[in-house]
């Protein structure tokens, strides 16, 4: 009688302790969720849905108190749950352990990890975070599966954009838009890549292809209006920069673009009212 009270307590206290736990993660005290949590744990069954969100939220606290090694064998404890594979790439790539990472991503978008999907998606995850050479060598990984890989090539461009290697970047871009021309950041990405060598003649065709594609992107607007204002195209630039504008109301370079190109066109109230905006915009 005494040895079923007693569990009765004990689960009721661990119970107590995990909602505490919980509260305190969802209030970001991540410390004092870690030692409520690692406590509640202990009379938590291993099968049980109270373990498993133990488990993920001690593990999640380490990892927002950016202390990666103490995260992974919280996290290694949920594998099957998407945030704890997603966090686990992370924390596995900060720890020095490239291999763990590209099978944890794998595992994120339910893929072999040795296919080149597997490595694509790795690098792509990798790159977002700012790993770039070990995105590169993902991608690499995967290029030798398959040469012909869509995305691939353009993500190799991005990481050569990134060292201001544009001449390759160039390359790269023209390789990816062969095996997919229908791929809209490419082409603005290939025009993005002319606009900044000052080659604005060059970039306008493949700013125009992105916007063809995608319409409802503000980028390649943008940037297609300063490519016409740096031509002294400034009709083509207003119609373009307005629409561009509609699209994202807040941007601070279609705005400012804007005002400069209807100033260049001799409406000058308009254009100054619309650098006037400016001031209430982020940049």
């Amino acid at each position: 009688m005494w040895q079923g009270l007693i569990a009765l307590w004990l689960a009721s206290a661990s119970s107590s302790a995990h909602a505490r736990g919980v509260d305190l993660y969802k209030h970001q005290k991540y410390i004092e969720a870690i030692a409520t949590l690692e406590e509640a744990v202990k009379a938590e069954a291993p099968d049980s849905s109270d373990f498993r969100e133990s488990a993920l939220l001690i593990g999640q606290s380490y990892f927002m108190l950016s202390q990666a090694p103490k995260a992974i064998p919280w996290l290694e404890k949920v594998t099957s749950v998407n945030e704890a594979n997603y966090m686990l790439g992370y924390a596995y790539l900060q720890s020095g352990q490239p291999d763990r990472s590209e099978a944890a991503f794998a595992r994120l978008f339910d893929l072999n990890p040795a296919s080149a999907a597997g490595h694509l998606v790795a690098g792509q995850m990798m790159y977002k975070r700012e790993f770039r050479d070990e995105a590169t060598a993902e991608v690499r990984k995967a290029l030798t599966l398959n040469p012909n890989l869509p995305q691939a090539h353009f993500l190799l461009a991005e990481a050569a954009i990134a060292r201001g290697e544009l001449d390759e970047a160039i390359r790269l871009l023209a390789k990816e838009l062969e095996i997919d021309p229908n791929f809209s950041m490419a082409w603005y990405r290939l025009g993005d890549v002319y606009a900044r060598q000052q080659h604005w003649d060059q970039a306008i065709p493949h700013l125009q292809r992105a916007v063809w594609l995608n319409p409802n992107y503000s980028g390649p607007y943008i940037l297609l209006g300063k490519c016409y204002y740096n031509t002294k195209n400034f009709s083509n630039a207003e119609g373009i920069l307005r629409h561009a504008v509609e699209l994202d109301p807040k941007n601070y370079a279609a705005n400012y673009l804007l005002g400069r190109t209807l100033i260049s066109e001799g409406q000058m109230e308009e254009g100054r009212a619309q650098l006037e905006k400016l001031k209430s915009l982020p940049h």
